[in-house]
């Protein structure tokens, strides 16, 4: 597994390599995102090769608001 990120205000299209990420998060929304992980697994396994990333937000529009959390094939 490697972890990527952007800072707040962006200074290039280049993600950055992150050593550590914390979610600060309530128990609901952890659950939320932990059946969101869950379903990124399951298509990865369905799409194969063809699977590329799925955007938190994009599944779930309750997390518009919050930094994006995009899954993507290692």
């Amino acid at each position: 597994m490697k972890l990527y990120g952007h800072p707040e205000t962006r200074d290039g299209d280049s993600p950055h390599r992150l050593s550590e990420v914390a979610l600060c998060a309530s128990p609901e929304a952890l659950r939320r995102i932990a059946s969101f992980l869950h379903h990124c697994a399951s298509e990865m396994e369905r799409m194969g090769a063809r699977y590329d990333h799925i955007h938190l937000s994009d599944r779930l529009p309750e997390f518009e608001d919050s930094p994006h959390l995009i899954v993507a094939r290692e």
